[in-house]
């Protein structure tokens, strides 16, 4: 009797153990589609939202309206239904620079945040970013199309500061139009990331120093953008 309630002992001790435990790779993955109509379950900030019908899809339309004294980088639409670690991000997305834009070069600015933690009392928000710059896909100026995509960490790791301290590491090229529907896919387990570009089956863009640990998943746009958001998938 005293050799089964040990071994009873045992393999309670071990059950518990393993609940605490990290899933390995062979850890069953769950594949959500995440619906994007649902206004009354996303935190728009600075920027119009509404749903409609866009070149065969149903999809989010996401304007920039940020006033000029708005931080760069708050033009998000946070999914509050979402919490996301690791795993994989799909999602088909569109970015164009609006017909008013002022700018002498807007870009059409457009991608996913995930890890995001926002303080709205301060309209501060921190996380990982990858996105695109839609006019830069087939620009003539090769330097242009090297930056056709873009890793940011927000808030301390913007666009410039990347660029000119680490110069080339945190941009690459992709094959992108403005309007046009484009595939993401982006991967990411602990500090690593890979942003994978209609359906290649290698990356465009690999980041191996993420900043953040946790937090919701974000439609992002920049600067005078109009961009489209459908089919969001998240598997983890």
């Amino acid at each position: 009797m005293k050799s089964l309630i040990a071994a009873i002992v045992v393999l309670v001790s071990l059950a518990v153990g393993a609940r605490g435990q990290t899933p390995g790779p062979n850890a069953a993955v769950k594949t959500t589609t995440v619906p994007l109509d649902r206004l009354n379950e996303q935190q728009a900030r600075n920027v119009k939202t509404e749903w409609v019908t866009y070149k065969g899809r149903k999809a989010l339309r996401v304007i920039d309206t940020a006033p000029p004294d708005v931080a760069d980088g708050i033009q998000l639409v946070i999914l509050n239904k979402t919490e996301f670690r690791d795993g994989t991000i799909e999602i088909e997305l569109t970015g164009e620079p609006s017909p008013t834009a002022k700018s002498t070069a807007p870009r059409g600015f457009v991608g996913v945040a995930f890890r995001v933690n926002l303080d709205a009392a301060k309209d501060v928000a921190k996380y990982e970013c990858f996105y695109l710059r839609p006019t830069n896909g087939r620009a003539d100026d090769q330097v242009r199309r090297n930056h056709s995509t873009q890793y940011i960490s927000h808030p301390d790791f913007p666009w410039f500061l990347l660029r000119k301290e680490f110069p080339e590491k945190y941009e690459s090229y992709a094959d992108v139009v403005p309007g046009e529907w484009t595939k993401l896919k982006i991967e990411v387990h602990g500090d690593k990331a890979r942003l994978y570009v209609q359906g290649a089956p290698q990356p465009a863009l690999v980041v191996n120093d993420l900043k953040q640990a946790q937090g919701k998943i974000a439609l992002w746009v920049g600067t005078e953008t109009i961009a489209h958001f459908a089919n969001l998938r998240v598997s983890q």
